[in-house]
This record gives structure tokens, C-alpha cells and sequence, in this order.
């Protein structure tokens, strides 16, 4: 099929399409075009473009770091600041009294700003979510630790320049710090021990963080409630219990003990001091009466008669009075009268 030129552009023109118009044809027409007050204009312009870029605010709890033609020269305190202006000067603003939040092993309502919701997070559904906080403790458990780190920013320099992804630095360095934080311990340590953990997570983030530049300070790590996975809940709790049994177990042992143990001892006690007692008791008793006896027997050497009767004289009134009524009669009387009435008008012994 061959093609009519002469009808094509025929029906071009008919159309009101032309060829496009030529370099020459536009710039003639800038040169006929022409601005009312010219120079003084442009003029104002310029200078409208370069107060526009030469003078920013910063806010109250901002600084400003500069960088000239890409190289960092200054950092701009809160208020207003002067730069060189067309692009020869570059300010970013960074925020250095925010707290920011990053979340691990849930997702709150109240911020969107979660481990999970980084585009480049590895973590994106519902259970993926859930084995993020899936940590295994020292004594082979798996605990489920969700947490939340709080931070901000210290060193905006360090911030911006010393590392390309402060955020994800963040993330995986939390993630590792509290790995090796509940790894050493047991789950009943890692639910029962959430504020130590805390502080213990928080100090060695706080210290690789700062090995790394990164110029973040962390203000906090909060542990929310640690639990098993719902899989091993049921028997987790069984062991619980039984646990339970055998520490009350050994607690009421211990407390029957502390009540057996001391008693005895106190009984045993109570009995060896009562026989010191009596064996102290009998051999001073023996040792007096020896005493008394050597003594009774020096007197008697010396004087037997008196001594016999004196001895024959107390005998007798140790014996009288546990013989009752005594009568005494004369052998040589016939009848009754007289005899010696011992007692008193009482009936007791004189």
C-alpha cells in the first residue's frame, strides 16, 4: 500500500495541526515578550529567593545540623539561624526531646511505630509476631517476652551520620540483647523477675549502642506480662502446681522440724541439767555428811561418854515425834497413876 503525501498533509492543515514550532520561533518570542518594571522585578525576586533559603527556626526542642554541599559544618541551636542560601547550605532538623517507642512481640493501639510495622521488618503476620517474642531461658523453657524500648536521641551527629540505619540497629540489638538476658535464666525467673530483667536488658543495649554510635540514649525497657506459649500452657501449669506441692510440702516439713528439733533439744537439755543438779546435790550431801561425821568422831574420841549420850539424846528426838501419843509408865507401880502425860492440851508433843 503506498502512502499519499500530498493528502496527508492536506488533511493536516484542514485539522489545524502544523508542524511544531522551531527553537527560533520560541526564543523570538521571549525577546517580544516583555515584564512592566523589567529588571527591578527580577531583582526583587532574587532576593525574595534567597531570604527564603537563607535565614530557618528552629524549634525548642530541635537542633539544626547544617552541612555544606553535603559535608556537616555546624549544628544550629533552638531559634531563629542564618545559612547560605541556594542549596550552598542544607539543614536537618532533628528532634532530640521525643521519646520514640519501638514494640516487640505485640502491636499496641496506641502507636503504629512497632517491630512490626518497619516495611523491611522480617515480621509481618499475626504469628510471625507472636515468635518474636518466642525466647528460650535457661533451663529450656520457651516463655513468650514481649517488651518495649524507649528512646531518643542524644547526638544528632552520631545519629545522621555514623550509622545508615539507626532504627534497624535498634531493633535487631534489642532483639539479641533480650535473647541473651532470658537465656540465662529460668522461666520462673523470667516471669516473676520482670524489672531486673529490664535493667539488666537495658544496661548492655545502653552500652552496644553506644559501641555502634548510634547516638541514641535508651530512657526505658518495659517487660509486659511473660507467659508460656498457649500449646504448653495446660501442662506448664500442671508443673506449676506441682511445684507449689512440693515447696509446702517442704515448708510444713521445715516448720514441724523446727518445732520437734528445738523441743527435744530443750528436753535433753532440761534432763542433763537436772541430773548435773542431782549428782551435784548427792555428792555435796555426801561431802557434808562425811564432814559431820569426822567432826562427830573427833568429839567422840576426845569425850566418849558425853558425845554417846549427846548422840543417843538427838537421836531420840529425831524418833519421838513421828511415834504419835507416847504414855510412860513406872515398872514398879501397881496401877496406872501416876504416869507422865507427853502432850500437850492439844494432843501434840511438848
Amino acid at each position: 500500500m503506498s502512502w499519499d503525501w500530498d493528502k496527508l498533509k492536506q488533511q493536516q492543515q484542514s485539522r489545524g495541526g502544523g508542524a511544531p514550532p522551531q527553537m527560533d520561533e520560541i526564543l523570538d518570542r521571549f525577546k517580544k515578550f516583555k515584564v512592566p518594571g523589567g529588571p527591578l522585578v527580577i531583582v526583587v525576586i532574587a532576593i525574595i529567593m534567597i531570604a527564603a533559603t537563607t535565614f530557618f527556626t528552629v524549634k525548642q526542642d530541635e537542633v539544626g545540623i547544617v552541612q555544606r554541599f553535603g559535608r556537616y559544618v555546624r549544628t544550629s541551636q533552638p531559634g531563629l539561624n542564618f545559612k547560605l542560601p541556594i542549596g550552598i547550605e542544607k539543614v536537618t532538623k532533628v528532634n532530640v526531646k521525643q521519646i520514640r517507642t519501638e514494640e516487640f512481640g505485640f502491636t499496641s493501639t496506641r502507636t503504629e511505630r512497632s517491630r512490626f510495622a518497619d516495611s523491611r521488618s522480617r515480621f509481618q503476620s499475626g504469628s510471625e509476631n507472636i515468635s518474636v517474642a518466642l525466647m528460650l531461658t535457661g533451663d529450656l523453657n520457651v516463655a513468650l517476652v514481649p517488651w518495649i524500648v524507649q528512646y531518643r536521641v542524644k547526638n544528632p551527629y552520631d545519629y545522621l551520620f555514623r550509622v545508615r540505619d539507626v532504627r534497624r540497629i535498634l531493633i535487631d540489638m534489642s532483639e539479641a540483647t533480650m535473647r541473651l538476658v532470658v537465656g540465662d535464666r529460668s522461666i520462673n525467673e523470667v516471669i516473676s523477675k520482670r524489672d531486673e530483667i529490664a535493667v539488666e536488658a537495658k544496661g548492655f543495649l545502653q552500652k552496644e549502642l553506644d559501641q555502634a554510635q548510634t547516638g541514641i540514649h535508651i530512657v526505658t525497657i518495659e517487660m509486659k506480662r511473660t507467659n508460656v506459649p498457649d500449646p504448653v500452657q495446660p501442662s506448664f501449669n500442671e508443673v506449676n502446681q506441682a511445684t507449689q506441692e512440693k515447696e509446702q510440702t517442704i515448708y510444713q516439713a521445715r516448720e514441724d522440724y523446727n518445732k520437734a528439733i528445738p523441743a527435744a533439744r530443750g528436753e535433753a537439755e532440761r534432763t542433763i541439767k537436772a541430773a548435773e543438779g542431782y549428782a551435784l546435790n548427792r555428792v555435796n550431801r555426801a561431802k557434808g555428811d562425811a564432814a559431820r561425821f569426822t567432826s562427830i568422831y573427833q568429839e567422840y574420841v576426845k569425850a566418849k561418854d558425853v558425845t554417846k549420850r549427846r548422840m543417843y539424846l538427838e537421836t531420840m528426838r529425831t524418833l519421838f515425834p513421828k511415834l504419835g501419843p507416847k504414855y510412860i509408865v513406872d515398872a514398879e507401880q501397881k496401877n496406872i497413876l501416876p504416869l507422865l502425860n507427853m502432850t500437850n492440851q492439844s494432843g501434840t508433843e511438848k
